[in-house]
Parts: structure tokens; C-alpha cells; sequence
């Protein structure tokens, strides 16, 4: 069993950034990745960013690309999402979500969320408020 907790969201402006945090606790050996996904309102949840935990590959929505960075502490187990240049299209709850190997679905993107087994509560992240 994995608990994620994610932080770090707020209302910010056009250009600027924030920096989310998820922090894991639990058994994370099973796992092959881990990502951020946002839902804003009326729209599907979408996959933003992922982190292969075995070699550290990153797999980023084209939305995304050069604005955001993922990345992984690996000491103290905490998953981030580096989010520069905010639009007003990023607002949205983000959610940190990790799969399983046990659950199968490593078939499936790192960024689809049917992938994923564990999930966070999210946080919120306005911008253009």
C-alpha cells in the first residue's frame, strides 16, 4: 500500500511559478512510475509529467514541455512538479498518482491515469484568478 500526499499548490499570477510536492509513504519497490495529473473544471483529468523511478526518465505533456520539470528525491521519497511560467490554462486540481507492477497496466503510457493505482487527494493550483 502506497499513501501519497501532495502540497505546494496556491493562487498565483500569469509568469509565475510554483513548485508541488508529493510525498509518499509506504512501500514504493513495485513501483515503475509516478506522475502528476491535473483535472480542470468541466475537463477530463489529463496526464502533465512522469518519472520513470529506474533510470529517471521523464515523460512530459506537450502542453508542458520547457515550462515544467519533474523530478524525484529519492532519500526522502518525495515526487516534485516544477511548474515556471504559468498560464491561465493551468489552472486545475493536480493530483500525484503511482502505479504498481503487481497491478499490471505498465502496458499503458506513463501518462494515462488508467495506469496508475495510487492516487492522491490533489492539490489546487489557480492561476488568473
Amino acid at each position: 500500500q502506497l499513501q501519497l500526499v501532495e502540497s505546494g499548490g496556491a493562487s498565483v499570477r500569469a509568469g509565475e511559478s510554483l513548485r508541488l510536492s508529493c510525498a509518499a509513504n509506504g512501500d514504493t519497490s513495485a513501483t515503475s512510475s509516478m506522475g502528476w495529473f491535473r483535472r480542470a473544471p468541466g475537463m477530463e483529468r489529463e496526464g502533465v509529467a512522469a518519472f520513470f523511478i529506474r533510470g529517471g526518465s521523464t515523460l512530459y505533456h506537450d502542453s508542458v514541455k520547457g515550462r515544467f520539470t519533474i523530478s524525484r528525491d529519492t532519500a526522502n521519497n518525495t515526487l516534485y512538479l516544477q511548474m515556471n511560467d504559468l498560464k491561465c490554462e493551468d489552472t486545475a486540481m493536480y493530483y500525484c498518482a503511482a502505479d504498481d507492477s503487481r497491478h499490471g497496466g505498465l502496458r499503458l503510457s506513463a501518462l494515462a491515469d488508467r495506469r496508475h493505482v495510487y492516487w492522491g487527494q490533489g492539490t489546487q493550483v489557480t492561476v488568473c484568478s
